[in-house]
């Protein structure tokens, strides 16, 4: 949703803009009150790490130091197993939780880069191998709650006793983007969704409730958005917080390599909805612009 705003001109025939200020003071001063500063932000309870800044969010690594852990697929259920990412840091509280599958025929490894990126925003992060790597998506969206059931009461305690089970959350590249929107919706009590130039045969999500993200790649062959990322966009309901974001020139394999772009919306996105952290809202509303973004539309986050 676009916010535009027409600027406002004051005018009066018998006083300059100086003397109408100093006027307007010598009022305020009179009557006993004084200029109220802006307010300060007011910290929400979910808030972790430092104020946000592009810099912050362009860099290969977040405030938060990680460590990792793999999970074999012989100890878990529902799911492949794969590789947890956590920050190292306890003295902010719990944080959020996010699972990331990959695409057809592909293995965590395709999309490892994002697992250390996003858990250092102060995420606990899985990325899972699927049972096979021919899962369809509504497979793999039921292996991404899978992995999030087992994150939140099967996992190490190092790891469960970091998280928030009421804040979670799924990602997913191809294949696996089209298993994050199945994920979200069968599970509308997850806080976000962010596939990653999502294949599914089924077009319509007007059922789906979880603000949702979806990014698209402009030279998708595979994945055509004007057949899969903006149809699934334009079906989920106006109510529902949504961005569609595409990025110039972009094929479908633009997640499996470091894509800054993506990386920062996708981040600012979890911080938003996972966190409710509305330092974050200047990231997407309006709507961030750039060189590498062929599109970007929203409903802009709710403040």
């Amino acid at each position: 949703m676009s916010r535009e705003f027409d600027d406002v001109q004051l005018s009066t025939p018998h006083f300059s803009a100086r003397t109408f200020t100093k006027l307007a003071l010598a009022v305020t001063l009179l009557a006993g009150g004084v200029a109220a500063a802006p307010a300060a932000h007011a910290a929400g309870p979910y808030e972790r790490g430092p104020d946000p800044t592009s810099a912050i969010l362009e860099a290969a690594r977040g405030p938060f130091a990680t460590a990792e852990l793999s999970v074999s697929r012989l100890s878990v259920s529902g799911f492949g197993g794969g590789t947890v990412y956590y920050p190292t840091d306890t003295s902010q509280g719990t944080f959020g939780a996010i699972a990331i599958s990959p695409g057809y025929t592909a293995t965590w490894s395709s999309l490892a880069w994002l697992g250390p990126r996003i858990a250092s925003h102060g995420f606990v992060v899985i990325g899972i191998e699927t049972t096979t790597i021919y899962d369809q998506p509504a497979s793999r969206g039921r292996q991404l709650l899978a992995a999030l059931d087992y994150l939140t009461s099967g996992s190490p305690t190092a790891v469960r006793s970091r998280i928030d089970a009421s804040r979670l959350a799924v990602a997913g590249h191809s294949m696996g983007g089209g298993g994050t929107l199945e994920a979200a919706d069968a599970r509308p009590s997850l806080q976000a969704a962010v596939p990653l130039a999502p294949w599914n045969l089924t077009k319509s999500w007007s059922g789906l409730r979880v603000p949702t993200m979806i990014i698209g790649g402009e030279a998708d062959t595979i994945a055509p958005v004007a057949t899969h990322s903006e149809p699934f966009y334009q079906s989920i309901p106006s109510s529902v917080e949504k961005a569609y974001l595409e990025l110039n020139g972009a094929s479908h394999f633009f997640p499996q390599v470091t894509n800054t772009t993506m990386a920062k919306s996708m981040v600012a996105w979890l911080k938003r909805f996972v966190d409710d952290d509305t330092r974050y809202d200047q990231f997407l509303c309006p709507a961030p612009r750039g060189t590498a973004i062929e599109e970007y539309r929203d409903t802009c986050p709710i403040t």
